[in-house]
């Protein structure tokens, strides 16, 4: 068994993704343990909360055995589509939780019990988030795309760089082309910038 075990720390990702294909559990274990720590850093850049991030990367890992067939590595590096569906399954459980919250607030809104001081706190919360969005909402696609990876979803220049298949100083240059975007447009409205 030690042995068996051994040949799966010299194989290639690819190998192991075309032996999980097969339905060969070893060759998933051995991925697993590759790029486990990684998926686990976005799920909790993502989430936030230990409980939700273990929750997410087990999700993500069943998500990469079960479609070990979809995999092509023409697209990217086994790691790029591991992160890839730890990123969309997160994004997925975030709008889910998202529209929860939604339905709660609702319910809240209801019932007028909240003090003028937290309902100036939200509306002025709501009012910053109204303004990023605006703020963003003037970028050009490519510089929205790159900062929504970097600062939604926490992924790393190089993550982004592989990703979206962009060489690192143009990832780095529309990434602080669109942040200076977004000052521009604050200083334009003479406003706070939120923080």
């Amino acid at each position: 068994m030690a042995d068996a075990g051994k040949k799966y720390l010299i194989l290639a990702d690819e190998d192991l993704m075309s032996l999980m294909e097969a339905g060969d559990a070893d060759a998933f274990a051995a991925l697993y343990d590759r790029h486990c720590r990684a998926a686990y850093s976005l799920s909790y850049r993502m989430m936030g909360e230990r409980q939700a991030a273990e929750d997410l990367t087990q999700d993500a890992f069943l998500k990469v055995w079960r479609s070990a067939a979809g995999y092509r590595s023409e697209r990217g590096s086994v790691r790029t589509w591991v992160l890839s569906i730890v990123h969309n399954r997160g994004i997925d459980q975030l709008r889910s939780l998202a529209s929860r919250r939604r339905t709660q607030d609702r319910v809240k809104q209801s019932a007028p019990r909240s003090q003028p001081s937290e309902a100036f706190a939200e509306t002025w919360r709501n009012s910053q988030r109204d303004q990023v969005r605006e703020a963003l909402n003037t970028l050009p696609s490519e510089q929205l795309k790159i900062l929504e990876l970097a600062y939604f979803s926490g992924y790393t220049h190089v993550e982004i760089s592989e990703l979206l298949g962009l060489p690192l100083g143009t990832v780095k240059g529309r990434m602080r082309l669109g942040l200076k975007k977004i000052r521009d447009y604050f200083d334009q409205k003479d406003v706070a910038v939120p923080r």
